[in-house]
């Protein structure tokens, strides 16, 4: 074996810092090519891994990466809500949000869980729609899931004056607008989204509709203002049905990469010491498009 080349050889050292993601099964998640690529971009000694971690095997793991020293860990289906009963200390967004992705292991031996998904997807948007004004008018929001729940907590603390949530099951709309309980949020029928999009400043498609080997989401965006943004937390393909119309006819359009790659940085920042930067380079690297 060849190790002239000690570019391509990593070593770590008995003081770097550790982190990764814990799933079952984890094997698909982004996450450490992510990381791993904001670890080499500056130079830190320290390692991001994939964790696959069954159910039953959960709690007794977070409390043995955090006894061999780790920073800490992203969580991922199906421990975003058993990691609650894991951390001693939750943050304010994280319990709003009723879910944790982000765990933080402190000096102190505390367990502190966060939840970013809103901050990642609030960046996302400032970053591709620099025009952006939350405040501006209502925002239409589909779906009722855990990301639907975290989008529509970070668009209220920005002062969003309206969101119209729609949910092909209603009962899960009702239900999900009891929870968080803002009188800024209003449960609106599926067939009826032709009749609020006029003056809709923000459409968001939170459903897994769209999504490569899923079924397409019909929608027909002739009544939706131009100047509305659209965006779609969908990934893959980057561009689905719904930002294709959009673009098509004027809109804005921000697709759902950046918001995974911004839901990242707090986490890095805790971990690892540096506010990462979200870039095209990044993007492609991600993606697997770039020349490693």
């Amino acid at each position: 074996m060849d190790f002239s080349n000690s570019d391509r050889l990593q070593t770590l050292s008995g003081t770097s810092r550790l982190a990764g993601v814990m799933g079952w099964p984890v094997a698909h998640s982004k996450s450490p090519r992510l990381q791993g690529y904001w670890l080499a971009k500056y130079g830190i000694d320290g390692t991001y891994m994939p964790l696959p971690v069954a159910p039953e095997n959960f709690a007794s793991a977070v409390k043995s990466l955090r006894d061999l020293g780790f920073a800490g860990v992203n969580v991922t289906i199906p421990h975003k809500q058993a990691v609650f009963d894991v951390c001693d200390e939750l943050s304010d967004r994280a319990q709003r949000i009723g879910a944790v992705n982000t765990v933080t292991f402190a000096d102190d031996g505390k367990i502190l869980g966060d939840n970013t998904d809103g901050f990642g997807f609030i960046e996302n948007l400032r970053q591709n729609a620099p025009e952006i004004d939350f405040t501006r008018g209502p925002a239409i929001v589909l779906g009722a899931g855990g990301a639907c729940r975290a989008i529509i907590v970070s668009l209220l603390d920005e002062n969003c004056p309206e969101i119209r949530l729609l949910n092909r099951t209603k009962a899960r709309a009702d239900a999900l607008a009891d929870e968080i309980k803002d009188p800024r949020i209003t449960v609106v029928e599926w067939d009826r989204i032709d009749h609020c999009l006029e003056d809709a400043a923000l459409l968001v498609n939170t459903t897994s509709l769209g999504m490569v080997r899923q079924p397409p989401l019909e929608i027909d965006l002739a009544g939706l203002a131009k100047q509305a943004i659209v965006t779609d937390i969908v990934y893959a393909p980057l561009k689905t049905g719904l930002l294709a119309q959009a673009e098509g006819r004027g809109n804005s359009v921000v697709d759902g990469l950046g918001m995974l790659l911004h839901q990242a940085r707090p986490g890095f920042h805790r971990w690892f010491g540096i506010d990462p930067v979200v870039t095209p380079e990044l993007r492609d690297f991600v993606l697997g498009t770039s020349q490693e």
